[in-house]
């Protein structure tokens, strides 16, 4: 995993987006085939799981933020 120093919001902002831009690319495949064999309750599934990922990322990052107690 690689190391990022996120010093200001613009940091934060910029690494968002790339992260997010990566896990719709990673994710991005099982999402178009879902829309495109019509199965809503698979597009559900999919769409899930990118807002998933896309949240633990955004928490990683927090947790990364907070002092340890």
């Amino acid at each position: 995993m690689e190391t990022t120093t996120i010093e200001s919001r613009s940091d934060f902002a910029q690494w968002a987006i790339e992260r997010a831009r990566a896990i719709v690319a990673d994710q991005a495949g099982d999402l178009a085939v879902a829309a495109r064999d019509g199965n809503d309750e698979e597009i559900a599934r999919t769409a899930n799981a990118l807002g998933q990922a896309i949240t633990e990322a955004l928490i990683e990052v927090f947790d990364g933020l907070i002092p340890d107690e």
